[in-house]
């Protein structure tokens, strides 16, 4: 008998052909990470400038021993849908704990800052619905718009005067309208005009709705994007507990009412397992930090922009940089030439990032050490 050909592995070795000679094909390596900044990767000790860990709170003994807590009282997971088996303690308490720290009246957990997204998005707008969204906005804010089967509109960039522009030719056309920004975004570091797109918002009877997960710990004296502009009327507010607090998993901070509205109808909460009670407990530990220690929460963007000084660039505004250095083959070389030199920077590529703006990604921590920041700086000039 001839030999069947398989043909989903044809059209997979099709396609990883096509990435590699785009040098866009992404590979996860093992990597150790021993404290927060060093790491262990193919045999070589890198000290880390990849990494989401903006507070350094990932071994912070109060986080890990809240986390080991949780499991001692609670097991190692949920068990079912939060509205099958009930919340946990350590839940119920860190939606108290966001809710205060992002000034809301209620907070909605999530098993993933993906999940929030793509929970939440679709519970507010529908057909019929207009979404207006920031064109370097993340993945996961894409994947929610297109789910909520809303008309979708993007506009330019951090550019509260486009914006007004499309909300005024698309919102007469629309029963309700979201606009979704980032507060800080993810690749760029840039901080969105929170103040401007919110008065565009109010003048079209638009709600807004930005994700924070990289402005929390941050920026606003810890509190995220929001603080930073006190004017801003934000009506949703999402983020993620992966980096500043140092654990796993999403949430959705707004009004009490729409926070209830996601708890019975977000479809990312209701059929998925609630998060497990150590990751609850560890953030719910790491926000604790940021409301004791505000000296940890300012050193990140001062780091940061110890950076930019050192080499030149404007000052950082956020605990990201970008090292834009345009094809994929020269960050990875870049990458490469900075781990001979002892320091772990990514190479960020497309579809991450628009197609020419590949770029290491530096992310600065609370943790990383003056002669650290100037260590990398020197390399960076070297290249």
């Amino acid at each position: 008998m001839p030999v069947r050909m398989d043909s989903l592995q044809a059209f997979a070795r099709h396609k990883l052909a096509g990435l590699n000679a785009l040098h866009l094909r992404r590979t996860p390596v093992v990597t150790v990470r021993h404290d927060g900044l060093w790491v262990t990767r193919n045999g070589a000790r890198l000290l880390s400038f990849s990494c989401n860990d903006y507070l350094g709170l990932t071994h912070h003994p109060a986080v890990k021993l809240a986390a080991a807590a949780a499991i001692e009282a609670h097991g190692t997971g949920a068990g079912a849908a939060r509205l099958v088996t009930g919340d946990h303690p350590p839940l119920e308490s860190l939606e108290a704990a966001l809710a205060d720290l992002k000034a809301t009246e209620a907070a909605c957990v999530f098993g993933s800052g993906f999940l929030a997204a793509i929970g939440t998005i679709p519970a507010v707008v529908g057909s019929g619905d207009l979404i207006l969204l920031d064109a370097l906005a993340h993945a996961c804010l894409h994947s929610g718009a297109k789910l909520s089967g809303a008309t979708l509109v993007s506009f330019a960039h951090n550019d509260p005067a486009d914006l007004a522009r499309k909300l005024s030719a698309h919102r007469a056309q629309a029963h309700r309208a979201l606009v979704i920004t980032e507060g800080v975004f993810s690749m760029d570091g840039d901080l969105a005009p929170l103040d401007a797109i919110s008065a565009a918002c109010q003048d079209h009877e638009a709600w807004l709705m930005i994700d924070d997960a990289h402005a929390v710990g941050v920026i606003g004296g810890g509190a995220g994007s929001g603080a930073a502009f006190p004017t801003a009327k934000i009506d949703l507010a999402m983020g993620t507990l992966s980096k500043a607090l140092a654990s796993y998993g999403g949430y959705v901070c707004g009004g009490a009412e729409i926070i209830a509205l996601l708890k019975t109808r977000a479809r990312a909460s209701v059929f998925t397992t609630a998060l497990p009670p150590a990751c609850a407990a560890a953030a719910l530990a790491a926000i604790e930090v940021i409301r004791a220690e505000p000296a940890r929460v300012a050193s990140v963007l001062s780091k940061a922009r110890a950076f930019t000084d050192a080499v030149g660039l404007p000052p950082a505004q956020s605990a990201i940089v970008p090292i834009l250095l345009g094809s994929a083959t020269d960050a990875l070389a870049a990458q490469v030439a900075l781990e001979a030199k002892g320091f772990l920077a990514t190479a960020i590529r497309p579809p991450t990032v628009p197609k020419g703006t590949a770029r290491l990604r530096l992310a600065f921590s609370a943790a990383h050490q003056d002669q650290d920041i100037q260590g990398l700086a020197a390399a960076m000039k070297s290249l």
